[in-house]
């Protein structure tokens, strides 16, 4: 892994920057919806941290973190203005595609797109190599654990831990890792303007914002915080639920925003179908492949606007004839693909008695 990792690194460019700490933030992925990283990187940036964040569209999911950003804002910058845009706001936000850090990993993410299929060597070379190649100092990572995300079991999530804090320490880089819920989807959109959606709630502090998201983001935000010695262990989650409360972090993203190109209004999808629940009951399982797979189907992340709102949660009860989630998508083809899918799939979300 560590030759792998080391190879990558070496096949691109190398950044390096004017600050001694320079943070960074990954997730493992396998979660719909799980879009902290835009909510992470201002808050952040807001505190006076350097978080030069590059990101990948979707693998194998109806969105990436560089998709659902590309929504809001331009991310197919040149290294120059990568450069001049984390200079100017401490952060960014761009497709790690365009800024050739770590080529050979692209290469080998359009091979797993192909087959569907993330090895776990693979996995920590190309995390690792990304985080290294940005000339960060410093990386928080996120391992989302569950029966039907990426990471399906807590043993395999320790050896991913450990694989991950022990290469990147070999290779000078200080690892974190934070093993997280990953039983279910995160937020209510899946693809890429939904999640884009659910960002903004979360940033603008509207009532209607996913608080998972929300709490999420504060915590991996609360770690990347305490990789710097002016943030006392325990207390960087305060201090960055301080920072969105205040609209700092908010403001700050706006601005990251303009430097990478402006803001962009987000688009709709012309057609939608909800999904309602067949009885009444109690969500007991939501399966995160078989949601992501509808999402795909109905145009995600192709069609920005496609995917699926998820109105149920693990935990909620829902009435007979209540929508479990609604489909997005940009033209009734799509969204006839999808419903064919839901018609062979009748077990996405569980219901189990009311208890």
């Amino acid at each position: 892994i560590m030759k792998l990792t080391k190879a990558m690194i070496d096949s691109g460019d190398r950044l390096s920057w004017s600050s001694p700490l320079v943070v960074d933030k990954h997730c493992v992925g396998g979660l719909p919806g799980n879009r902290t990283t835009l909510i992470v990187v201002p808050i952040v940036a807001a505190f006076g941290l350097m978080i030069p964040k590059t990101s990948s569209r979707a693998i194998t999911s109806p969105a990436g973190t560089a998709d659902t950003m590309e929504t809001l804002a331009p991310v197919h910058l040149s290294p120059q203005k990568m450069r001049q845009v984390v200079e100017q706001e401490n952060g960014c936000i761009v497709w790690g595609g365009a800024v050739s850090l770590s080529p050979a990993d692209d290469v080998l993410i359009r091979v797993e797109r192909a087959i569907d299929l993330d090895s776990e060597g693979q996995l920590v070379a190309s995390i690792l190599s990304k985080k290294i190649a940005t000339g960060a100092t410093h990386a928080v990572i996120d391992i989302p654990v569950g029966p039907t995300a990426k990471v399906r079991n807590q043993s395999m999530a320790l050896l991913l831990k450990q694989l991950l804090e022990e290469v990147g320490n070999e290779l000078g880089l200080v690892v974190r890792t934070l093993l997280t819920d990953g039983s279910q989807p995160v937020g209510h959109g899946i693809g890429p303007s939904l999640e884009a959606r659910d960002v903004m709630a979360v940033l603008q502090g509207l009532p209607d914002a996913p608080n998972d998201l929300r709490e999420r983001a504060l915590t991996l935000a609360g770690a990347a915080l305490e990789c710097s010695s002016k943030v006392p262990p325990g207390l960087g989650k305060s201090i960055a639920t301080q920072l969105l409360d205040s609209g700092q972090a908010f403001k700050k993203f706006q601005a990251i925003c303009e430097a990478q190109g402006g803001m962009r209004e987000l688009t709709k999808a012309r057609f939608t179908y909800p999904v309602v629940a067949a009885k009444a009951g109690k969500v007991s399982l939501i399966d995160n492949r078989k949601l992501a797979k509808i999402a795909k189907l109905a145009g995600a992340p192709k069609s920005k606007s496609a995917g699926i709102d998820l109105h149920s949660h693990v935990g909620e009860s829902v009435e007979k004839g209540e929508p479990l989630f609604t489909i997005h998508s940009e033209s009734s083809g799509e969204l006839h693909y999808a419903c064919d899918l839901l018609r062979d799939k009748q077990d996405i979300i569980i219901l189990g008695e009311n208890s």
